[in-house]
């Protein structure tokens, strides 16, 4: 029998009103990502341009990982495809980085990866709060992790939404250019169940460092697990 496979969308495509970056660790994350899902026992594919995957190849994977910015491509059939099977607990989601800066023409995209980008005034060494403990992803860290990435904030956080990362208020420039305080504070990681499926996301991962480091990538090997049904 064919091992469940793991489709990894890198694709980088314009927003709506114009050019979107492009991250130079996708490379280096899908090597990392093709290690996580062999031990994961996943066979992987990676994935640069959704116009050419087919709704069967989508509808058969177990788990869709996303590092994609701007507005990706999906097609009508594609997105109930995706949405429907996370609902019926055929497929995980794992977003990882800038996932949540992507598909703003698609109204259901930000329930499915849990919240919607609205910048990272902040690029720094943090100490991250750890409020996951005994989550799979999380379990592995302290109370603190010191980490240095770009920090995200965010609108529309599902109020569902596990929080298992967070930036403490008082670490951060409140005056810096397009800082806002959400009420529900910087989040960098959560996870949640969409009806009968799960859903892991982290928006850490912009630096190369990220990708070499033992920790980082246990914290998204554990998040893929706790996606595919681990507790």
């Amino acid at each position: 029998m064919a091992a469940p496979t793991l489709l990894y969308v890198t694709q980088c495509a314009p927003y709506r009103d114009g050019l979107a970056g492009v991250h130079g660790v996708l490379d280096q994350s899908a090597i990392a990502l093709h290690e996580i899902a062999d031990a994961t026992g996943l066979a992987d594919r990676r994935v640069g341009d959704v116009t050419e995957l087919t709704v069967d190849e989508l509808a058969a994977a177990r788990v869709v990982a996303l590092f994609t910015i701007g507005e990706t491509p999906w097609s009508p059939d594609q997105r109930a495809t995706l949405l429907s099977n996370v609902r019926a607990g055929h497929t995980a989601i794992v977003a990882i980085h800038a996932a949540t800066d992507s598909c703003y023409g698609w109204s259901d995209y930000g329930r499915l990866v849990g919240a919607r980008f609205d910048g990272h005034p902040w690029t720094q060494e943090i100490d991250l709060e750890v409020t996951g403990r005994d989550h799979p992803a999380t379990r592995h860290l302290g109370a603190t992790w010191r980490v240095r990435d770009e920090v995200y904030q965010f609108r529309d956080l599902r109020p569902d939404a596990q929080v298992l990362l967070r930036v403490p208020v008082e670490q951060l420039d409140l005056d810096a250019p397009g800082a806002r305080r959400p009420d529900f504070g910087f989040p960098l990681s959560w996870c949640f169940t969409e009806q009968g499926g799960r859903v892991f996301s982290t928006t850490l991962g912009h630096f190369a460092a990220a990708w070499e480091s033992p920790t980082y990538l246990q914290h998204v090997a554990g998040g893929l697990a706790w996606a595919c049904g681990a507790d």
